[in-house]
């Protein structure tokens, strides 16, 4: 006689539905892992000299604005507490009166400037004046005579300045 097997069914043995959980995730973060290792090298490929010249020159313009606009600040809040003092003179507070809208008038006139400067195409600008001269701050990696010629226009004909009283400077 023959002897009959009996086939036992495979059994797979099914993984739950935690550890599938806990693996996939696991499979995710080894990616992501990965992913984040490719793109710092890629990054460290890419930067090169002249970027890091294009962020130093960004920074100056930021670090520049926010800087003259501290400054702008505290004069004004000292020449508002010379002007709301009871203690103050009359001359006092008419000097100190004059002498914001003197700071007003000369934040519009340096807005106005950078503004048209940057208008004509230049990349970044900032503008900087003390005792009747102008300093104008321009990116730039050379500034050709056609570029020195509108800047100097559109300080000649929007401000107060001479020609003689203007410094342009390229950062």
């Amino acid at each position: 006689m023959k002897e009959k097997k009996i086939k036992q069914p495979k059994t797979k043995k099914k993984m739950s539905g935690k550890l599938k959980k806990v693996l996939i995730l696991s499979g995710f973060c080894v990616l992501l892992l990965v992913t984040g290792g490719v793109n710092i090298m890629i990054n460290n490929m890419a930067t090169s000299e002249p970027s890091k010249q294009v962020s130093a020159n960004a920074s100056f313009f930021s670090n520049y604005r926010t800087d003259r606009q501290d400054t702008r600040k505290q004069e004004i809040l000292y020449l508002d507490a010379i002007i709301a003092s009871e203690a103050t003179s009359a001359e006092s507070k008419a000097l100190a009166e004059a002498e914001r809208l003197e700071l007003i008038t000369n934040m519009d006139v340096v807005l106005n400037l950078e503004n048209l400067i940057l208008a004509k195409g230049f990349s970044d600008v900032a503008v900087s004046t003390s005792s009747g001269n102008i300093s104008v701050m321009v990116e730039s990696a050379g500034l050709t005579s056609t570029e020195v010629a509108q800047i100097v226009d559109v300080v000649v004909n929007n401000s107060d300045y001479a020609i003689d009283n203007i410094k342009i400077i390229e950062v």
